[in-house]
Order: C-alpha cells, then structure tokens, then sequence
C-alpha cells in the first residue's frame, strides 16, 4: 500500500467506480458529484494505491477551523487491510495542517466496522438524524477532535 496522495481531477471516473463498488446502489456518488464534492470550498481528496491501482479514497474539507469527511470509499476486496485508517488518518492530518480543530462526519448505525474504525480514532456521538440514509437507518454524527501539532 501506497501512502496516501493527492487525488487527481482526472481520477474521478475511477473514483466514482471504486465508490460505486463500496456502497449499496441507493448511495453511490457519481462522477458529477464527487467533481462537485472536490470543488468545494476547502476540499481535498486523498488516494490509497494498491499494485492495481487506487484502492481507495477519502473526500473532506476544512474551512474555518471545521472539517468534515464527506466520504470515504474502500474497494471491497481491500476492506480490513488498514485502508480506511490510513486515509481518516491521512485525512486527520490534513486538516489540521489546515487548521481544523475539529471534524465532523455521518455515519450509518448499522455501519458496524465503520463505526469501529471511528471509534479506535477516538470519535464520539454528537447528534442523530433519523431516517437518513436510503434504507431508513439513522445517521449518527460523530466528532473528532484531531491530535494538535
């Protein structure tokens, strides 16, 4: 596995398919979307590479001492390898060279690993909103407070 990097615009298409391979069909992001997503004030994207290529990525943005993960996809086949936490540390680490101090992210209840892997990187619940995810599960926003320096 490759450090993360900088995700390039041209990389969006494959993006889009590395999501579309880790989400349920309701909660895909196409292309246009994560154009739009890495077009926002404050976004980044940050890669993972295997010897295939990307394996996975992460979307966030820091803006006015706040960040927030907006997603982060991992091929199937290289899920529980680490890659998830390599990119929400990646991830960490830039907003706070940003200077975030905090971040924000959703996460499905049902979600059991992600919630695991949030949780080991020290998240803790801060809201709820119900019903917000396609099949009906509740969102549960979670903080970090990411390490200083």
């Amino acid at each position: 596995m490759s450090p993360p990097r900088p995700a390039e615009p041209a990389e969006v298409p494959v993006l889009a398919a590395l999501h579309a391979a880790a989400f349920p069909p309701e909660e895909r992001w196409g292309e246009s979307a994560i154009r739009l997503m890495l077009g926002l004030e404050g976004a980044f994207g940050l890669v993972v590479e295997r010897v295939a290529g990307p394996a996975g990525f992460v979307l966030a943005r820091a803006v006015a001492g706040e960040a927030e993960i907006l997603t982060i996809a991992v091929d199937p086949a290289a899920q529980r390898t680490g890659l998830g936490a390599a990119l929400l540390g990646a991830a960490l680490a830039e907003v706070t060279r940003r200077g975030a101090t905090v971040l924000f992210l959703e996460v499905s209840e049902r979600n059991a690993p992600a919630r695991a892997l949030y949780a080991r990187a020290g998240a803790e619940p801060v809201g709820r909103r119900r019903r917000y995810y396609p099949d009906r599960s509740d969102a549960l926003v979670l903080r970090i407070t990411p390490p200083s320096g």
